[in-house]
């Protein structure tokens, strides 16, 4: 069967690893994502099925599909209606958090959740069932998604908390792999500015930051700890510790409260661009090294009621555009993980092995989660998560990171799987136990298994194998049944 106009593309998540070819549609109509689902049912892009994609800020390759259909949701980026007095919106799924709050900041409103950058599809927040800061106040994103539409091989399904539960959580989370999501309606949070009052404290030791986010983080909507990860000794851990809560503005000085419009704009711009690839090896224990003692030392020991404005409080890295170029030609890798409460040394146990190898990374953070929410793939769980960036080619690095993974499971926790790039089916399987619990869900939707991913084959979650058929095949006329 024909499908509608696409283009083959090569594709790689946010790590600029593992790029494969796939077959690009760009959904410029919700009709064509019903088009692309029953193409690929036909057997169009080699058999090989079809995904979802929005930002492509995954950072492995939740949102590829070698060799079969890859559907570009950025196109669906309608803001269909919005009610300013309660602050729900009812938006197409490839409109972006960016876009949502330059809109909405300065009309009182800002998005329920926001991870490290903005340059995420609602349609990927809920794929991957996003977190932030104030995941210990607020939950993940999909705990403020009322409902949303979601396109799938056998129809389309309108879905929420109390409609169609199962499928609904199944999708919070899944990577894709229950449907296209078309559009969504979300609650936005009230705020009255487009600032930030920070609280901000350097953090001798891990014991030192870790102590004070358990007593202190409930009184902060927001809260982040950037660890330096080649640390040893006594400094094991040492951190700055950033927490803040939105702006009134009564808080801000005189030049913003008596400029409301100015208090509210919300207009980021990109300081810089990383036009050019640099050859590997920039970012090494050397450099990196440097960089955290300038990080650590430009920050005040103790500094409170600071205002900052929202993007470089929450985004400070889409400041630098292209910045995964730094990382070099072959890329890197994150690697974020969730343990329980009880397992905080667990934490301590994994910074000390980084810390000993001396691997390069600058981009380390520690934050606390509260409950995670029902879906059976979502990542976030009550306890600490840790997020590493590490560069591709470190010699020991697949071993270590098989390693953590262990430690991880023993402590009963998971890895992040929007930010996994190499983990195995055996491991995924042990650290979410309610996979099958997915799987059903999938089953119904898709039994067929068109809704197929390079993440989702990686992990045991869909393959490539003819299915059973759905229905029973009729009897061939004139035999008889015995």
């Amino acid at each position: 069967m024909t499908g509608p106009r696409s283009r083959r593309q090569l594709l790689t998540g946010w790590g600029r690893t593992a790029a494969t070819a796939a077959d690009v549609v760009h959904a410029v109509h919700p009709s064509l994502v019903d088009d692309a689902l029953a193409a690929a049912a036909g057997g169009a892009g080699g058999g090989r099925g079809l995904v979802a994609r929005g930002m492509g800020r995954s950072y492995g390759d939740a949102a590829q599909n070698a060799g079969g259909t890859v559907v570009d949701t950025t196109w669906l980026d309608g803001i269909h209606s919005i009610d300013l007095t309660t602050g729900r919106l009812t938006v197409g799924a490839g409109v972006s958090l960016e876009t949502l709050m330059e809109r909405f900041v300065p009309m009182g409103w800002f998005v329920p959740v926001t991870p490290g950058t903005r340059l995420v599809s609602v349609g990927g927040a809920i794929a991957a069932d996003i977190h932030g800061k104030n995941h210990h106040v607020d939950g993940s994103f999909c705990s403020h998604v009322v409902s949303m539409t979601l396109a799938t091989p056998t129809g389309t399904h309108v879905v929420g908390p109390d409609a169609d539960p199962d499928l609904f959580w199944a999708t919070a989370g899944g990577m894709g792999l229950t449907g296209v999501v078309i559009e969504a309606t979300i609650q936005m949070i009230p705020v009255e500015t487009s600032y930030m009052l920070v609280d901000t404290e350097r953090a001798t030791d891990l014991d030192d930051v870790m102590d004070k986010m358990l007593t202190g983080d409930d009184f902060y909507r927001y809260s982040v700890a950037w660890i330096d990860c080649q640390s040893t000794g006594s400094r094991l851990g040492r951190s700055v510790l950033t927490r803040g809560d939105h702006a009134r503005l009564a808080d801000l000085p005189a030049r913003l409260s008596s400029d409301p419009d100015r208090a509210r704009t919300f207009a980021p711009r990109q300081l810089a661009r990383v036009t050019l690839t640099p050859p590997s090896g920039l970012l090494n224990p050397l450099t990196v090294g440097a960089f955290n003692e300038f990080w650590f030392r430009k920050a005040p020991k103790r500094q409170l009621g600071k205002p900052h404005h929202m993007t470089g409080f929450f985004h400070p890295l889409d400041g630098v555009g292209a910045w995964n170029r730094l990382y070099g030609p072959k890329g890197f890798l994150q690697y974020q993980f969730v343990v329980p409460d009880a397992a905080g040394e667990t934490v301590r146990s994994i910074i000390e092995r980084l810390s000993g190898l001396r691997l390069a990374s600058f981009l380390a953070v520690l934050k606390r989660f509260g409950p995670g929410d029902p879906g059976p793939l979502s990542f976030p769980m009550a306890g600490w998560t840790l997020a590493l960036d590490l560069p591709i080619g470190s010699d020991g690095l697949d071993r270590l990171l098989d390693d953590l993974d262990e430690e991880v499971l023993a402590a009963g926790g998971r890895v992040y799987l929007a930010k996994d790039s190499r983990l195995g089916p055996d491991a995924f399987r042990a650290m979410y136990p309610s996979v099958d619990r997915f799987l059903e869900v999938r089953s119904r939707v898709d039994p067929d298994g068109i809704l197929r991913s390079d993440l989702g084959r990686r992990l045991g979650l869909c393959s490539d194998v003819d299915h059973v058929p759905t229905r029973a095949t009729p009897e061939p006329q004139g035999t008889t049944t015995p």
